[in-house]
């Protein structure tokens, strides 16, 4: 009996809903792991219908339409010799299940629904499905009509089995099963499972994929086996981005790993593994007393080998060897992961391109820095002869009478649009210049003018119609005559967004004309604090930095003007953020942090309190009191704010008052790629009221005053006793 077995993984870029297409997909992964010698192919999770569906994960016509794509792949005989891991939604008994199922030689072995959902964050997994809650249980599952004849059987096992090959037992994991307190890999490795699949719907968030390979790695690290990760890969239909990485690991060491970011819609990476090391790994007397107390798993046979005596004296196959993980800078997974995402975008959408307002400020800077960045991963894509992509290429930039543009920059004019829209008082020349400078640098078609017409048209409106002329701050206007006139600047350039988003493609004599998708540039701490005016420029078709945050973005501009060679990008960096919204003086010009009373890092550390760390206004005071207390010890360069107990309480109570008043805007915010775990998305991730009572008078601002005033009192007795001494 041979030992050596060669598997394969892949990242597809399937679309929910995308039946026909997804079907394609598979088919090719399929192909190409034949191509790479697997006998095993492993796919991601639903990957069928899609894992974006949502509420149409409850509707009968996606079970429908998921069968019959499963017939399709069951009676192509191209996707014959190799056992097959597919991921689908199946209803049995009126249940709806999460499924994997296990075909060869187009017979279902196995279904195996998912036991442990998902329902954190991004994910609602109990909406949709019903957890199989019996570990170790399987039944009969019956199938339908459609299945049958070729089938040659009316029903095969569904449950939580494991399939067992003459050379080797092979047990599945979905996605969320894999970060369980325990795991089903631990049972089914003490129970001799030697292969174990992973097939995810895992998407995107900065800093996050060290943290999926270090569970991955210490699953076969401890427990031994092989372990095979499949993952989607790219937009399908949402706010998130699957960020693909599919991965093969035996032994806790990493033999083969697929891209984090890609333009392909079809990657499959394979390896080649002797299952002696497994058996080896596995030698450890105390392994040896939990596996005999194991839970046995009912065993699903075929006659099918995963290895063969002949592979074994093939004297060119070895098996793999260890490769260094790789890992992208956050400032790399920045360009890379929205400018993939803002691709799949465009091109699913059949919009003929992007406009985004440009201020001169970083943020809308960074937004035209990501689709410069799209359009930079674009060529490189053509250039590596990617079919599908030259193919959109060909679809969406029309000027070039069906050529590839040679640049990112010729592909930038035609598809990206900028409007720098100033105010002759509020908007500084350098703004002006910095947004022409940019627009320029990338390549993108640049439009600079003004909106004082619109601007003092609605400002007469409300002279003539109410008898009264509203006056900004520094010309003695009270604070609402102030917000009124920066609110008819800010909606104004919204609508006018839209104007030019809608004729330009028009005017520019674009081939079949179209509309353009305006980009937003809202960041995750203005959201959150709730620094925007409701229907401004905020409001938009798609934000790609509305879940990073200030300091993120700095970086990756800093980390763009070095490797894009944008030299213009650092005048960006070195500018005062500001929304130019009130008139410049010479004693005063507009800034975000001060008319915010708390800096952008301290709104990011409100952020992931208030989120990941789950603290409501006491609860922070209390952390933030000593984490940015004068007795905190500091090392190095550590840029951790120094304040008293009276100004930690004072911000962060300012905080939960703004971000209290202001939550109403975020159930109408611009949809936003997710990338951070604090995203104040209303609509999907955080689920919050939006009509809250009064802050100051709340419970938990009264226990901030209780705490206060004893850390107070405690401060001078200690002063007085050492004015004593």
């Amino acid at each position: 009996m041979g030992h050596l077995i060669t598997v394969a993984t892949c990242n597809l870029n399937q679309w929910a809903l995308d039946f026909e297409g997804n079907t394609k997909r598979i088919v090719e992964s399929i192909h190409k792991a034949k191509e790479a010698g697997a006998t095993l192919r492993v796919g991601p999770e639903l990957e069928i219908c899609g894992y974006g569906c949502l509420d149409h994960l409850l509707e009968q016509d996606l079970y429908l339409h998921s069968l019959q794509c499963l017939d399709t792949i069951l009676r192509d005989e191209s996707c014959y010799d190799i056992l097959l891991d597919i991921g689908m939604p199946i209803l049995h008994r009126n249940v709806r299940y999460n499924c994997r199922v296990i075909c060869f030689n187009g017979k279902i072995l196995l279904i195996r629904p998912k036991l442990y959902l998902a329902g954190d964050g991004n994910y609602r997994e109990q909406r949709f499905f019903t957890p199989w809650l019996r570990p170790q249980y399987c039944e009969d599952y019956y199938l339908p009509r459609m299945l049958w004849d070729f089938q040659q059987s009316k029903k095969v096992r569904i449950g939580d089995a494991v399939i067992s090959t003459p050379d080797t037992t092979i047990g599945c994991e979905t996605c969320e099963e894999l970060f369980t307190p325990d795991p089903p890999h631990n049972h089914m490795s003490l129970n001799g499972v030697e292969v174990i699949t992973n097939s995810s719907g895992s998407h995107f968030t900065l800093r996050k994929l060290n943290t999926r390979m270090q569970l991955i790695t210490e699953a076969t690290r401890k427990n031994g086996g092989i372990y095979i990760y499949a993952n989607q890969q790219g937009c399908d239909g949402d706010r998130l981005y699957y960020d693909g990485c599919a991965m093969i690991i035996c032994n806790g060491k990493l033999l083969a790993q697929g891209s984090q970011f890609s333009l392909n819609d079809v990657e499959v990476v394979s390896a080649t593994v002797d299952l002696e090391e497994v058996r080896a790994y596995r030698y450890a007397p105390s392994r040896g007393l939990q596996a005999v107390k194991a839970p046995v798993y009912e065993r699903i046979e075929t006659r099918f080998e995963l290895s063969s005596e002949e592979g074994d004296l093939d004297m060119s196959r070895v098996p793999s060897l260890e490769v260094e993980p790789r890992y992208h800078s956050p400032e790399e997974e920045i360009a890379l992961c929205t400018g993939a995402y803002l691709w799949d975008y465009l091109r699913r959408c059949g919009a003929a391109g992007y406009l985004v307002p440009l201020s001169g400020g970083i943020d809308s800077c960074a937004t035209a820095t990501i689709v410069s960045s799209m359009c930079r991963l674009v060529i490189e894509a053509c250039k590596a002869d990617n079919v599908q992509v030259v193919d959109d290429v060909r679809r969406l930039a029309k000027f070039g009478d069906g050529k590839i543009p040679d640049t990112a920059e010729e592909l930038c004019n035609q598809l990206f649009h900028t409007v720098y829209m100033g105010m002759s008082k509020q908007s500084s020349k350098e703004t002006r210049q910095r947004a022409r400078d940019l627009a320029e640098a990338i390549g993108a078609y640049h439009i600079n003018l003004d909106i004082d017409e619109i601007y003092q048209a609605q400002r007469n409106l409300v002279i003539n119609t109410l008898n009264f002329e509203p006056k900004f701050k520094v010309e003695g206007g009270t604070i609402a005559e102030n917000l009124t006139l920066q609110n008819i600047q800010a909606r104004s350039r919204m609508v006018t967004a839209y104007e030019f988003a809608q004729i330009l493609p028009t005017t520019r004599n674009r081939p079949g004309g179209g509309s353009l998708l305006v980009l937003g540039s809202a960041n995750v701490g203005e959201s959150l604090r709730g620094y925007f005016t409701k229907y401004d420029c905020s409001s938009a078709d798609i934000n790609p930095i509305g879940s990073i945050d200030k300091s993120d973005l700095k970086r990756f501009i800093a980390w763009a003007e070095v490797e894009f060679k944008l030299p213009c990008l650092h005048d960006f960096l070195t500018a005062v953020p500001t929304a130019e919204l009130e008139p410049i003086t010479e004693t005063y010009v507009q800034s975000d942090e001060v008319d915010m009373g708390m800096t952008y890092d301290e709104l990011t550390t409100f952020g992931r309190l208030r989120k990941v760390d789950k603290l409501g206004p006491y609860g922070m005071f209390q952390r933030l009191v000593h984490e940015w207390g004068p007795s905190r010890p500091r090392v190095g360069d550590d840029t951790t704010p120094v304040y008293t107990p009276k100004q930690v309480a004072e911000k962060v109570k300012r905080f939960f008052h703004y971000y209290a008043i202001n939550r109403h805007k975020m159930t109408t915010i611009t949809p936003a790629l997710h990338c951070n775990d604090y995203s104040p998305d209303d609509n999907r991730f955080d689920l919050r009221p939006f009509l809250y009572p009064p802050f100051f008078q709340s419970l938990g601002f009264k226990c901030i005053d209780k705490d206060l005033a004893k850390m107070e009192l405690k401060e001078n007795r200690n002063t007085e006793d050492d004015s004593v001494d």
